[in-house]
């Protein structure tokens, strides 16, 4: 088990003080400073956008254009949805678009899709292919809808339609094919177009209508992300299962489904299962902006205020309220479950007037969203120039070994003028591994990078001591494995336990199984676990390199030639190996000093430091890891880290019995002074910024030289 306390290396002599913080979430504010260098809690959505320089540019996502040009919208009403619901089967599987403003091509509606004379483009089969071939084509059509070529053994029959060389006359044909005979696949050889039965309709033909299943093949060939598509409500859990099944396996890399609770009566609980594009189906190929043309993606940003509350858990409840998915949110970074905490949160697919109409629903004790305001795009994690934290210190009083002569006054303040001069040791703070625990984050972070990945669901649901509802889950997972009855046990807020026991419950407790598990956690969750092992590496080796060569800059070192304007950097180019001629001559500072975080895209630094490395990772038995997942679609590139950090704007009043606030010079005394009017058990109030990625906590304990 790591313990943070064995490694830890301090910047400063100080003598420092004892203090208990967290006492409650209101002693512990984080406020995030967005990119303008605002307070996220100032922000006001009715200013102007700030300007953003190129560097800061390369961070953010640029907005993500709608894939194919679409046709002018029509107006649609109430009654006209009403009307085409009620139109053939398919009224039972619908494809719905995700919000009214942004209605799929009239093409490819609801209507059209159950029309046999759909038309592509305005160009039909029949003048695609000819009268002729398109006869041909309806009875071979005929033929493998009525299951004659199947009777004869022919499902490997095709038909030869035409021979194009134009790649756009053959895209016209595919898509008009398919979208009249979904049940028909085309395929291209050599210019040459050919159909024959799908064999994975066939396969969801024996399980759901043809109405269904028509529909889901001309949802998937629509690409149409601004809509979604419902199977009819099913009691029948096994079945949904295989309908799942189905979907994930043929088109996951596509589509992802969820299940919807509808209503029963009472004997059974039906369920809608719905489907919808994933993010990215455009394939890695980058396009300029003006080479799409049609509906963008709704975004809106909002301050996302939560009080003794996880991120994840948060984004839970506000996904439930506005009925989308926890993966429609994006947000900078985490912040302390046990805070008052205040950052800025993005949310997909929800146009800011719906939720101004949710907002009063939201709100409660807890949870709070304000200054909502629409914008172009997702945030992605790093994106902030750092947090603001107000910090209260409480039963503030000398260390027990101190000198009972000396000052608790000047203990404080002299320890607060150190860190503002020298900073701390920049390491990862207690929360990143998740200290304490039977079982940490960087455990179940090398289990994943050894690819072992049911040992990591084990060290997943490893229980802590104690007989509470989470553990008692969690203890009958580890004897039974039954994620069934594990669900049933879990408490609803474990977010994270019942995302990963309904996808067990799902596929089984096999290889595919703890695969597709560890898929239904968001992706900064999959990889926060890795990124808790490389953490751990990091702080060994700000330890090593610190008792090695303490505060010198020595040759081999990595450095930032300027000083950065973020607190990880992850391209090679921006560090230097120092030379003995740079020793020689002290171009650089201890402060531009930086340690790589282990990945596959890093150099190490050229000292004792290379070794020391090798020798940790082979320790831990990833002797030639390539930091890849494959499985999990997770890439570890690596990054480098500041040696040392220094806080911003640190300052402190003292906070008296009287829970009167006061400055050292309102006090009228000042460090050094020999009876100053600080008493045992009073309070400190701390206030500081911290570049992201700094822990408040780490420099906490610089400050007082113990272990908060």
């Amino acid at each position: 088990m790591y313990d943070m306390e064995t490694v830890w290396c301090w910047v400063s002599d100080h003598v420092g003080f004892r203090g208990t913080i967290k006492n409650s979430p209101s002693d512990f504010v984080v406020t995030e400073i967005d990119m303008c260098g605002r307070l996220v809690n100032d922000v006001d959505c009715e200013r102007d956008t700030c300007t953003i320089d190129s560097s800061q540019l390369q961070l953010q996502p640029q907005p993500r254009p709608t894939p194919s040009k679409r046709p002018k919208k029509r107006e649609r009403s109430p009654a006209n949805d009403s009307e085409r619901a009620g139109v053939g089967e398919s009224a039972v599987a619908t494809v719905i678009p995700s919000d009214a403003s942004h209605n799929t091509d009239p093409e490819l509606s609801e209507s059209s899709l159950n029309s046999p004379s759909v038309e592509v483009k305005g160009r039909s089969l029949e003048m695609l292919l000819g009268c002729s071939i398109a006869e041909s084509l309806e009875q071979f059509a005929s033929s493998a809808k009525g299951g004659s070529l199947a009777m004869e053994g022919k499902e490997e029959a095709t038909l030869l339609l035409v021979t194009f060389q134009e790649k756009g006359q053959r895209a016209s044909v595919h898509k008009a094919v398919r979208q009249r005979y979904p049940f028909l696949k085309t395929v291209t050889s050599s210019a040459e177009i050919r159909v024959r039965l799908d064999p994975q309709y066939s396969e969801l033909r024996q399980l759901v209508s043809e109405g269904e299943t028509d529909g889901l093949f001309r949802f998937l060939d629509s690409r149409d992300t601004s809509s979604k598509f419902s199977f009819q409500p099913d009691g029948n859990k096994e079945h949904r299962k295989a309908v799942h099944h189905f979907v994930s396996r043929y088109f996951g890399k596509l589509l992802e489904t969820k299940s919807f609770s509808g209503q029963g009566d009472g004997s059974r609980r039906d369920a809608v299962i719905t489907v919808r594009f994933r993010d990215k189906i455009n394939g890695s190929r980058k396009r300029a902006a003006h080479e799409y043309q049609g509906p963008s993606t709704p975004y809106t940003a909002f301050t996302l205020h939560k009080v003794n509350m996880e991120t994840l858990d948060a984004v839970a409840s506000l996904a439930s309220q506005l009925g989308v998915l926890p993966s429609d949110f994006s947000y900078a970074g985490i912040k302390d479950k046990k805070a008052d905490t205040s950052q800025t949160m993005v949310v997909k697919n929800v146009t800011i007037d719906k939720l101004k109409a949710k907002q009063s629903s939201i709100q409660n004790k807890d949870l709070k969203i304000y200054n909502l305001r629409t914008t172009t795009q997702h945030l992605r994690v790093g994106q902030l120039k750092g947090n603001h934290f107000s910090i209260i210190v409480r039963n503030v009083s000398k260390h027990l070994k101190d000198d009972p002569e000396a000052s608790l006054a000047e203990r404080v303040f002299g320890a607060i003028e150190n860190v503002k001069e020298k900073g701390f040791v920049n390491y990862y703070g207690p929360q990143r591994f998740g200290l304490g625990l039977n079982v940490q984050a960087d455990q179940i972070g090398l289990a994943l990078l050894k690819q072992n990945l049911v040992k990591a669901l084990h060290l997943f649901f490893t229980p802590e001591e104690g007989n509470d509802p989470v553990n008692k889950a969690k203890r009958h997972f580890i004897n039974t494995e039954d994620a069934k009855a594990t669900l049933a046990l879990m408490p609803e807020y474990k977010t994270r336990e019942r995302l990963v026991l309904r996808a067990l419950n799902r596929y089984g407790n096999s290889q595919e199984g703890c695969t597709r598990a560890w898929l239904s956690l968001p992706h900064y969750m999959r990889i926060l676990y890795v990124h808790s092992y490389c953490s751990k590496i990091w702080n060994e080796a700000a330890t090593f390199r610190l008792k090695t060569y303490d505060m010198h800059v020595v040759e081999g070192d990595l450095v930032t030639c300027d000083k950065p304007e973020q607190d990880l950097l992850s391209r090679n180019n921006q560090v230097h190996v120092v030379t003995a001629k740079d020793v020689e001559s002290g171009n650089y500072s201890i402060n531009q000093v930086v340690l790589p975080m282990p990945g596959n895209s890093i150099q190490y630094p050229s000292n004792k430091l290379t070794s020391w490395y090798q020798e940790a990772l082979v320790r831990d038995g990833l002797q030639g890891c390539r930091f890849r997942i494959p499985a999990l679609q997770l890439n570890v590139p690596g990054c480098y880290r500041p040696l040392l950090a220094l806080p911003r704007r640190l300052e402190c009043r003292w906070w008296e019995s009287e829970e009167v606030l006061c400055t050292k010079e309102e006090a009228g005394f000042a460090v050094g002074e020999p009876d100053l009017p600080l008493k045992t058990g009073d309070a400190l109030s701390l206030s500081f910024s911290l570049n992201p990625s700094n822990y408040a906590t780490v420099c906490l304990r610089e400050i007082m030289k113990c272990h908060v």
